[in-house]
């Protein structure tokens, strides 16, 4: 990939009436020209075969954009299965000659939640990239702004590894905000402050689990997809395409350290939480214990048969009174010295 003049026309980040967001056309020597608008069909120069490789990127929220896939994309019905296929987890398979992606990448409004990660569909010929999603990612965004800076690509092979390198890194920057948030957490977590963050916690870690989850098949999909190549793919592109998914697999451990971190940091605010309330119990089992001699010598008392002491006497009252603090002494007394530690 080499550093080109930025494109005098670039399109706007909209979608025609097929739902058209972005579209480049790549010829050699002459850099990336923009496609402002789609036609009747997919493919360089219509139906003529011409150097270079073209990519539509389309956006499937737009009512005509499958439509027009299916009537003008020449797309496999794999892809179009795809689509309506409830699984989303990443794959990228080979389909005759051609490279078939499925892949997990968060959404360009991300808010360190799990439901910020969304879906690209990818379909990879040597002369054309035909790319859809429903919600915007901020992987195809980071590509389609350095095309639209004047960068320029040699290979559809070459744009897929661009995209996939974009998306690592787009993770890595995910974990390093989380790993710089979870510090935090961790300082106020030792703190005594635990209760604040249990609801972000939470959050954290299933973000992390649904990241991992996704996008860990990826790595593994793309070394056998690529154990058996299509004929176009370059020797060079493979090599990319290998450092790309082992950047990748980096990535993703640091996601599943992260994860662990989580755990640990929820089992430690949980512990707190429990020595609170064993805290709390144990204020309470104490009040209990004190208050019992007031209670039993006030139910004796209380009893309204003859004979109860002290009724006919003046000072009757606080002799009671002497009684009961007598023996909440006595009980407290012999509370706090069970409650002493034993010296060896």
């Amino acid at each position: 990939m080499t550093a080109r003049t930025p494109l005098p026309n670039a399109p706007t980040y909209g979608s025609d009436e097929h739902g058209l967001i972005c579209g480049f056309r790549f010829v050699p020597g002459l850099g990336a020209e923009p496609i402002e608008r789609l036609g009747t069909d997919a493919r360089p120069g219509g139906s003529e075969a011409t150097p270079g490789f073209m990519w539509l990127h389309l956006n499937l929220s737009h009512a005509g954009a499958e439509n027009w896939l299916r009537a003008h994309g020449g797309l496999p019905d794999e892809f179009f299965e795809a689509l309506q296929d409830v699984s989303r987890s990443t794959r990228i398979e080979r389909l005759d000659d051609a490279l078939f992606a499925v892949i997990n990448d968060v959404t360009f409004d991300f808010t360190f939640d799990a439901s910020d990660v969304a879906t690209l569909w990818l379909y990879v010929q040597a002369d054309r990239v035909v790319s859809a999603r429903a919600r915007p990612l901020r992987a195809v965004d980071r590509l389609r702004t350095a095309i639209r800076r004047g960068d320029t690509l040699g290979s559809s092979i070459e744009l897929l590894d661009h995209l996939l390198r974009d998306q690592a890194d787009e993770l890595q920057r995910i974990v390093r905000r989380a790993a710089d948030r979870l510090d935090d957490i961790e300082d106020e977590v030792l703190a005594g402050h635990h209760v604040r963050h249990t609801i972000e916690l939470a959050r954290l870690r299933r973000l992390m689990v649904r990241l991992r989850r996704l996008l860990a098949p990826e790595p593994s999909a793309l070394q056998r997809t690529l154990a058996k190549p299509p004929k176009w793919v370059p020797d060079d592109g493979l090599q990319d395409l290998m450092r790309a998914s082992e950047e990748f697999a980096l990535v993703l451990r640091d996601v599943g350290a992260l994860q662990e971190r989580i755990k640990l940091m929820q089992d430690e605010a949980a512990t707190r939480v429990q020595e609170e309330n064993s805290r709390s119990l144990y204020m309470l089992t104490m009040v209990t214990v004190l208050a019992l001699p007031i209670n039993l010598v006030a139910g004796l008392m209380g009893m309204n048969v003859g004979g109860v002491p002290f009724g006919e006497q003046p000072h009757g009252f606080w002799w009671m009174v002497a009684l009961i603090g007598a023996l909440t002494g006595l009980v407290a007394w012999r509370v706090v010295k069970r409650l002493r530690p034993r010296r060896l």
